[in-house]
């Protein structure tokens, strides 16, 4: 799933001609493209979909929707670690494939 979340921006630069921030989602850091909301100023908060801020968002909303994010699980769904998941994904076929008095093919 890909989601829109809010991210509140540590620091703003220029990068070859690109607004760039650092933006943390709930202790997750990123970097974000500011080419749409350009005036966006560190301290502020942000909706942020795939690399992108796309709109201003006041911090008490921001961080409603982040701790609803965070129990539902959906922000380690978001950004977690892939070779975690890649690993766990491995550990949960191995325990399949040593289940008592099953035959696999």
């Amino acid at each position: 799933m890909c989601l829109a979340v809010p991210g509140k921006v540590l620091d703003v630069e220029d990068r070859d001609g690109t607004r760039m921030a650092t933006v943390d989602f709930g202790g997750v850091v990123k970097e974000v493209c500011l080419e749409y909301l350009p005036d966006l100023k560190p301290g502020e908060y942000a909706i942020v979909h795939v690399g992108f801020a796309l709109q201003r968002l006041d911090e008490e909303s921001a961080k409603r929707t982040l701790e609803l994010f965070e129990t539902l699980g959906m922000l380690q769904e978001e950004f977690g670690d892939p070779w975690e998941a890649a690993e766990a994904a491995g550990r949960a076929g191995q325990e399949q494939d040593n289940v008592p008095g099953e035959v696999r093919p």
